[in-house]
């Protein structure tokens, strides 16, 4: 090769350089509790997560059954003993990523580790499994938010990984979904119409239902989540109002002022949740202190 066509090719290759996204450092997971995958034009990266969120397990009132259940399938799962993957499925703000969030806060020390991955990077799961199966920790892939479409190509990726073969030689993960749907697809009402019966009175659902059930029935475990009643809602508000002001030097009282707003705060939402009932306690510690500030400052 010619000193001309060296040159010209290097500063070709400076050129594209300069177009190209800076190299990521790997994620040290001595140090990271936590990954996000995010994708790229060349390939995806692994990298380290900011603060998560710093819930503990005693904050997630109201759902204690399927704390319980979660909760001893991660402790198999740390403990390097058989355990299933998740899917945490129901209504929303009712606690199904703070779950997961706290038994990662709980069982960091132990080795645990969380490596999320959004809907549209599900076609990269063995990408992503490829680096992760060496390492020496227990890694939940956290899969939140969870709504596929028939037609979407990584419904046939998940469906295939969760069958085994991606984690053949990687029993040091697990998947944890979210979802508000039971079988992660959309229902509709024509699938009713496919529904069969027999003489005997037994009922074989259709085509598509049967395809829709077959993704989530791999998941090992179902735990589902349902809206709270109104005197858990309350119960739960009171936690996170004595818990926010206890933060910050004082304690509020959830009287009947603080009752009443909130109950005003689930209505305008249409609905009552574990996140709801944060939302309000945010809004109230906040304001209470600010208008105690203001009637002292006069």
């Amino acid at each position: 090769m010619n000193a001309e066509l060296e040159r010209a090719l290097g500063k070709a290759l400076t050129r594209l350089e300069a177009w190209l996204p800076p190299m990521e450092q790997p994620v040290d997971f001595t140090t990271a509790a936590a990954a996000v995958w995010r994708p790229g034009p060349l390939g995806g990266h692994l990298a380290a997560r900011g603060q998560i969120d710093a819930i503990g397990l005693d904050d997630l009132l109201g759902i204690d059954i399927q704390k319980q259940r979660v909760a001893q399938n991660t402790r198999q799962f740390v403990a390097g003993l058989p355990a299933n993957n998740v899917l945490l499925w129901g209504a929303r703000g009712t606690g199904k990523s703070s779950l997961i969030h706290a038994l990662l806060n709980a069982h960091a020390g132990e080795g645990l580790r969380l490596v999320e991955v959004d809907r549209a990077a599900l076609l990269a799961l063995p990408e992503i499994v490829a680096p992760l199966a060496p390492e020496p920790g227990r890694l939940i892939l956290f899969c939140a938010d969870q709504s596929i479409e028939a037609t979407d190509p990584s419904y046939k990726a998940l469906k295939s990984v969760l069958e085994g073969s991606v984690f053949a030689t990687a029993d040091n993960i697990v998947i944890y979904a979210t979802s508000n749907r039971r079988h992660l697809l959309p229902e509709s009402l024509s699938e009713n119409l496919e529904t069969r019966h027999t003489a005997e009175g037994e009922i074989h659902p259709g085509e598509t239902t049967e395809e829709k059930v077959s993704l989530s029935d791999r998941f090992g475990l179902w735990v589902s989540f349902q809206p709270m009643v109104q005197d858990r809602y309350l119960e739960v508000a009171a936690h996170w109002v004595g818990s926010l002001s206890r933060r910050h030097g004082i304690e509020l009282p959830f009287d009947d002022e603080a009752r009443s707003g909130a109950l005003r705060w689930a209505l305008a939402r249409g609905s009552r949740s574990g996140r709801i009932a944060h939302h309000f306690a945010r809004h109230w510690v906040g304001s209470q202190i600010l208008a105690t500030a203001h009637h002292n400052s006069n």
